[in-house]
């Protein structure tokens, strides 16, 4: 007879099982409190597990009940401040619950078809995309799988989302610089492609154009530069715009880290901001206020909190129409804007 004691770490669930003189699946029930199983025999296999020191194996837990505690959250550009921001408050948010975070960096697909993570492989109870364009094959890829999804920073008829006004705050933006007297007012931001533009880029663009309309300013669209998203490739498009024989006396940059670029341009130049040019950005990044300049400022760090609090009341209940969760927008006037030169 063999009497050498196994390692705790060893025993399985058929060691269990076999011990108690019950079924695999009897135990698996007893490990997940189902009340199939009448009283005397839990409290065997109960018995047993301790007498065994049986450790329940997580993964084979997550497998038999369908749950995985773990929330996956696709973003893009994770270096980038405003992204970062966001990621903070998703991180406090799970901080205080059994979730853990599955994070995935998506570039924006190449191919339309192609979602912004592997759906298939996916071992999460629920997902939180930012910012990152869905087309309607990704929307339906998701819907399929059945995994309860918001957005944030998007837009979907179909989806729980946590967003803000971007055409109310390219609005704010503009009618700032149209207040202050500017006329030559420019845009500036990501290139407008189908499947890789951000939503919030596009509403931005669409409040700029409703204010100058409104202030009687034709929209020029020389004005207008569109590009790859960076403070490099903002860089570049600033310097074609001031090098326009009538460049324009205010920009607004689409994002903060966009309208650095633009101040980088302006000071090589020795273009004095305010005097000479007004810079407008949007997002209210901390890089911002160090730089004292005017942006519009969203609530990054509590639209990550936001979002996470919704996804997880739609794993406890989920509702029979899409929820939304507006946040609020709010001008930031700073000194890198004034009344142009006369």
């Amino acid at each position: 007879m063999n009497t050498e004691k196994k390692d705790p770490s060893s025993i399985t669930i058929r060691d269990v099982a076999r011990k108690a003189g019950v079924g695999v699946a009897t135990v698996s029930r007893v490990l997940n409190n189902s009340e199939a199983v009448t009283e005397e025999t839990r409290r065997r296999v109960q018995a047993t597990i301790a007498e065994l020191k049986y450790v329940p194996n997580p993964i084979a837990q997550q497998l038999s009940t369908g749950r995985h505690d773990a929330i996956a959250v696709t973003l893009p550009f994770l270096t980038y401040p405003s992204f970062v921001e966001r990621l903070r408050g998703v991180q406090h948010a799970l901080a205080s619950t059994k979730f853990d975070l599955m994070l995935y960096s998506a570039d924006v697909p190449d191919n339309p078809g192609k979602p912004p993570l592997p759906i298939s492989k996916l071992r999460a109870d629920g997902v939180l995309i930012i910012s990152v364009p869905l087309d309607d094959s990704h929307v339906q890829q998701f819907l399929n799988s059945g995994l309860p999804v918001v957005l944030v920073d998007l837009f979907h008829p179909d989806h729980h989302r946590v967003f803000v006004d971007d055409i109310e705050g390219g609005r704010l933006a503009t009618q700032h610089l149209v207040d202050l007297g500017h006329k030559r007012i420019a845009f500036l931001g990501d290139a407008f492609d189908e499947h890789k533009t951000f939503q919030a880029m596009r509403e931005r663009f669409k409040g700029y154009r409703e204010t100058l309309a409104a202030a009687g300013i034709p929209f020029r669209p020389e004005y207008h530069q569109q590009g790859p998203h960076g403070r490099e490739e903002a860089r570049v498009m600033a310097a074609a715009l001031l090098d326009m024989d009538k460049p324009p006396t205010a920009i607004f940059a689409g994002s903060d880290t966009q309208a650095i670029g633009v101040l980088d341009v302006a000071n090589e130049r020795n273009i004095a901001i305010p005097q000479e040019l007004s810079v407008v950005g949007y997002d209210g990044i901390r890089d911002s206020e160090f730089l004292d300049l005017t942006t519009v400022a969203q609530p990054l760090y509590e639209s990550g909190i936001a979002g996470v609090e919704l996804l997880l009341a739609i794993l406890q209940d989920e509702p029979a129409t899409p929820q939304e969760v507006r946040l609020p927008l709010a001008l930031l006037p700073r000194g890198s804007t004034a009344a142009p030169r006369t």
